[in-house]
């Protein structure tokens, strides 16, 4: 339920609320749909945007999910059917508002309880108390400064997000020739944004071997609509002044090659929006940068819940969206009980392994909501790997990859090895994961 408290002394106003979600992308919006269909459970999801959806809205081609598989969705319409479905569901959904920290600082002990957060918003100043807050603030893009590119600081530099925003809800003019920085699903779709545009898109760089998308989406771009992909190459400089004029490509063997433009897109390379969590003492994978959460999406901090691609940057919307869902059970039987695990086993991974997610488990409870674990790899992985689970040198499970795996494309590693895993054996360890070529 949702309770409001007379406006304090200091001139903020103070709410309290069953479960606070912060973010309205497609996990946030999903789990809140959830939730208020239960009864009786008072939902807010917050966001800082003027409008929810989160990334989608910006993404006007097809292929979001929907209940028909013949039609598929494009990107506004999936925003908008979740966004619908939480306010039927009886969710009360509000943007234009900001999370600035949260009221009681990092986690006391014994933890505070309730939680409660601050928030700013064209209203004023509000505190608002929860039982439960969920986490679905999502991912960004690194931009040209964290990923260390030197040269001038011309105009013409963008995301994929800002170029999104630039063309879809701006719509604002961009230049004629662009590079796009990556080769990835998202990498494609900036070529798309900016033909759309009317812009020429000269070519698509990655430092790595190969692409990183199905062989007819690599194909599509570069037979039909003539953009070349440079491989095993990446941006040394960028060059110009008040416009950018071109940028200069470095190849591993040394050799250095300008290609003129005045756009480039620097796509992919995502980085959880983990800010709050931090600011909320929430403990954060050192591989993913995003919250470590269990198989029932169950932060550290009693209380705390993390969805979507918060968790460890980009995967796509549906899957954010079913996070978000399969969440809401987990953040019920916490409203009920209010239990938090005893013991947390941490999963690692071994080279060429990037990251896994959920990176912990909780023995006593070893279900994982997802049904399984995702993980990333840095480089290819052959047909018929291996990925090996094993703890204190013991083998929990085994699963062959028959057709490989390249970077930057999901993969995922089944769950049925979790209830060996026994919160006894505190001397144990990590599990740990690995590659057996």
């Amino acid at each position: 339920m949702t309770h409001e408290q007379p406006t304090s002394p200091t001139g903020r106003r103070e709410r309290a609320v069953d479960v606070l979600v912060v973010g309205a992308g497609p996990a946030g919006l999903a789990l809140a749909s959830r939730l208020a269909t239960t009864g009786g459970v008072g939902v807010e999801v917050v966001d800082r945007e003027d409008e929810p959806g989160g990334v989608p809205r910006y993404c006007l081609h097809a292929g979001f999910g929907t209940r028909d598989p013949r039609r598929p969705m494009t990107g506004p319409a999936y925003a908008l059917h979740w966004a619908d479905a939480a306010v039927r569901a009886g969710a009360t959904l509000r943007t234009g508002v900001t999370v600035t920290g949260w009221s009681d600082g990092p986690p006391t002990d014994p933890p505070t309880d309730p939680l409660a957060v601050d928030v700013t918003s064209p209203a004023g100043l509000e505190r608002i108390t929860a039982r439960a807050v969920v986490l679905a603030t999502g991912a960004r893009e690194r931009p040209r400064s964290a990923r260390l590119v030197p040269g001038t600081r011309p105009a013409g530099v963008f995301t994929t997000g800002e170029l999104q925003r630039t063309v879809r809800l701006h719509r604002r003019p961009l230049g004629r020739r662009a590079l796009v920085v990556g080769a990835e699903s998202v990498s494609y779709s900036a070529v798309r944004t900016l033909r759309e545009a009317g812009v020429e898109v000269v070519a698509m760089v990655t430092e790595l071997p190969h692409h990183q998308v199905s062989p007819a989406t690599a194909l599509d771009a570069r037979l039909r609509h003539g953009v070349p992909l440079l491989v095993g190459a990446r941006v040394g400089e960028l060059l110009g002044r008040g416009r950018l004029s071109g940028v200069v490509l470095r190849r591993a063997d040394g050799r250095s090659t300008a290609v003129a433009c005045d756009t480039v897109v620097f796509t992919g390379d995502w980085i959880p929006d983990h800010e709050l969590a931090r600011l909320g003492g929430v403990t954060l994978d050192h591989a993913t940068r995003g919250p470590a959460v269990d198989g029932a999406f169950r932060t550290d901090r009693a209380g705390v819940f993390a969805v979507g691609n918060l968790l460890r940057g980009i995967e796509p919307a549906g899957t954010a969206a079913r996070e978000g869902q399969l969440a809401a059970g987990p953040v019920l039987r916490h409203l009920t009980d209010g239990a938090a695990p005893a013991t947390r086993v941490p999963l690692q991974v071994d080279a060429p392994l990037r990251w896994i997610t959920p990176s912990r488990l909780d023995p006593a409870d070893p279900r994982v909501a997802t049904g399984g674990f995702i993980l990333r790899t840095e480089t290819r992985l052959a047909p018929w790997s291996s990925l090996v689970v094993s703890r204190a040198g013991s083998e929990l499970h085994r699963q062959r990859l028959v057709r490989g795996a390249p970077p930057n494309r999901t993969l995922r590693l089944s769950a049925t090895w979790t209830t060996r895993v026994r919160a006894e054996d505190r001397d144990a360890g990590p599990v740990r994961i690995s590659v057996e070529r």
